[in-house]
């Protein structure tokens, strides 16, 4: 087999399985599908977590998680939809962060591999066999790369730092609430 033609095997084969995973994440979160709970649902957790206002939170993370995974499956608009996923993940990292690293204890393992590797994507493009090949790249620039990773790093940074503030006065309140 070429080795050109395994590479772009191998990225249809990354896009498909982590934008799949990616995109059943932001269904669950947006459309209640796959046993999620639907906006209203995700809605009130993401409050819970310390993200406020909620419902947009939600909507926010849903869509760039189901509409980042889909991109990424589809191989379009592939840097913007990496860098999307990922700060999408980033949130997530954020949240499973003080459970340590591994999954199996309530960690980041699994959002940050996906956020990883949705970026990775976003960074190395789609392959020959995406929808970005076949439009020629015209959502598979340079300046989009920069744009984009830009652009969500500036946005992941303000809301995880938004959310690490209304989580730190949470804990003030209910320390005071106890003396």
């Amino acid at each position: 087999m070429e080795s050109a033609y395994r590479k772009d095997l191998g990225l249809l084969a990354l896009r498909l399985g982590v934008g799949s995973a990616l995109f059943a994440h932001g269904a669950q979160k947006l459309f209640g599908w796959f046993g999620g709970g639907g906006l209203d649902a995700t809605s009130g957790a993401m409050e819970h977590m310390g993200f406020r206002p909620g419902k947009p939170a939600a909507l926010a993370s849903g869509l760039g998680e189901a509409g980042g995974g889909a991109l990424l499956a589809l191989g379009f608009a592939t840097p913007a939809a990496g860098a999307a996923a990922a700060g999408a993940m980033a949130g997530a990292v954020a949240v499973h962060a003080p459970a340590g690293f591994f999954a199996m204890s309530g960690g980041y393992e699994h959002p940050a591999l996906l956020g990883w590797t949705a970026a990775c994507l976003g960074l190395a493009g789609p392959g020959r066999m995406s929808l970005d090949h076949a439009t020629d790249h015209c959502l598979d620039r340079s300046w989009v790369i920069t744009a984009a990773f830009g652009a969500a790093a500036l946005a992941t940074a303000a809301i995880v730092t938004t959310r690490n503030r209304a989580v730190a006065a949470d804990a003030r309140r209910a320390a005071e609430d106890v003396t």
